[in-house]
């Protein structure tokens, strides 16, 4: 029995990122799937929900799904139409192909006032006389019933009917569930003598085979050995043969126990057939990973490139393993041992034995987002991390030209700055403005006409008169 769990409603809700809350569309269909659970609780928002072709005998657990629209219950075991009153947006209901038999169950869709569109053809209902016209009379919303769409003068006639109709309908009711009551004793009865012979003969004709082909590889010489079992087998498979045959041509009633045993049948078929195949496939041995002396073992079955670096400046060792570009992080096992790191990948192990000795609790994982690459860092536990020794680096000072094809000294020691006041081409302040005899006296005197500190006068023109009225230039 196949069940709706957690793990099947995400797989199938890849289109909406794994999510389920706020699914709107799922598909569940031919998945041998016998009850209807979790989906009013887990997915509120649903919309359209298919689950056609499955063993679901009757119609449960949809009732809270306020926002449902579509859907498809095609091809199952259900033979009353109920449940369905909290659908509140349910527009259209395929119930193609079940065995729907109480006709008068359609009469509580009546509360589905935005239903346009039935579909119940295959059902056992619809041999009723009188069949389409009380659905019409029942649900006076329906637009389209079985893919024909209704008219207005079908639906007056049908409403102007309905209490006789009603009365046939009930009455074609009862013969057919009496009729149905007879068909499940019936099935009881033959379930309770029968015994499953099919399915031992051909586990019998699987164990036959197996041992035929044992022995052909034990001893190819001993022909005499299973020549018989192979007589046997042939005749099992050919009796099996048979019973196949008669089981698909012998008439039966169209009823749920017959679908469900058919679909039992074709199972059983298939396992047995799993059986027979197993072992043609030489089951692999598993791989050594350490010795039973100890030794640990390089192994690289994912055949991934890597690069193993002894980092003395910083005491650790480097594991840079090529790991595939997309795969998912969750696919990575790191385990980081004492003298050996192992990696899985994907379920193949990747192996290596260290150089040295690690600490495996500060050892750190870390992974490129561009390369997809897996770097490992492994302190060792010995050693001292060693102090890089400073450079001094010599600073290029601009000198003129005379001195531009010296080469610039670099100092190994310290030295003392010596002045040589010979040697010196500064220039002396004191010199800067040349001494002169001055004749002005005391503090400096601005005037007008005249320069202090030596400065010569102006010879004056002949032609030149002192207007006193007139302001002095400045």
């Amino acid at each position: 029995m196949v069940r709706i769990t957690e793990d099947l409603i995400r797989r199938r809700a890849e289109h909406n990122n794994c999510e389920i809350f706020s699914l709107e569309e799922v598909s569940l269909h031919q998945q041998d799937i016998e009850q209807i659970e979790h989906l009013d609780k887990w997915c509120r928002d649903l919309k359209i929900l298919y689950l056609q072709n499955n063993l679901i005998p009757k119609i449960e657990n949809v009732g809270r799904l306020k926002k449902l629209e579509y859907l498809n219950l095609a091809l199952n075991n259900i033979e009353v139409i109920e449940k369905l009153e909290g659908c509140e947006s349910l527009k259209k209901l395929d119930l193609t192909v079940n065995f729907v038999g109480r006709l008068s169950s359609v009469e509580s869709l009546k509360h589905n006032v935005h239903l346009r569109e039935l579909y119940l053809v295959g059902n056992p209902c619809t041999e009723f006389q009188g069949y389409r016209q009380y659905v019409l009379a029942c649900l006076p919303q329906l637009q389209w019933l079985d893919g024909t769409a209704v008219g207005r003068v079908e639906r007056i006639r049908a409403l102007q009917d309905l209490d006789d109709l009603r009365r046939r309908v009930l009455q074609q009711e009862t013969e057919y569930l009496e009729k149905r009551e007879k068909q499940k004793k019936k099935e009881q009865i033959k379930a309770t003598v029968s015994n499953p012979q099919d399915l031992d003969h051909e586990e019998l004709s699987s164990n036959f085979s197996d041992e035929a082909k044992e022995n052909r590889n034990q001893d190819s010489n001993a022909e005499s050995e299973y020549s018989p079992e192979q007589d046997q087998n042939l005749a099992l498979n050919s009796h099996s043969e048979e019973q196949e045959r008669e089981f698909w041509e012998k008439p039966c009633a169209f009823t749920p126990e017959s679908r469900l045993e058919a679909h039992r049948y074709l199972e059983e078929k298939k396992t047995a057939k799993e059986r027979q195949r197993e072992p043609k496939g030489k089951v692999k041995a598993p791989r050594t990973l350490i010795t039973a002396e100890g030794k640990v073992l390089n192994v690289n079955e994912a055949k991934l490139d890597f690069n193993l670096t002894d980092d003395e400046d910083n005491n650790c060792v480097l594991l840079d393993l090529h790991v595939y570009r997309h795969l998912d992080t969750s696919l990575l096992d790191v385990d980081v041992q004492p003298t050996y790191v192992r990696v899985t990948v994907k379920g193949k192990v990747f192996q290596l034995v260290l150089p040295a000795e690690v600490k495996p609790d500060s050892s750190t994982a870390q992974r490129s987002q561009t390369t997809g690459y897996l770097l490992l860092n492994m302190p060792k536990a010995h050693g001292e991390i060693k102090v890089k020794k400073a450079v001094l680096k010599t600073s290029h000072v601009k000198k003129s030209n005379k001195n531009a094809e010296e080469k610039p000294k670099v100092m190994t020691g310290c030295k003392r700055l010596e002045v040589d006041p010979s040697k010196t081409s500064t220039i002396d302040l004191t010199n800067i403005v040349p001494k002169e005899n001055c004749t002005a006296q005391g503090p400096l005197r601005f005037s007008w006409g005249l320069q202090a500190c030596g400065a010569q006068e102006k010879l004056v023109s002949k032609e030149f008169v002192d207007d006193p009225e007139v302001p002095p230039l400045i």
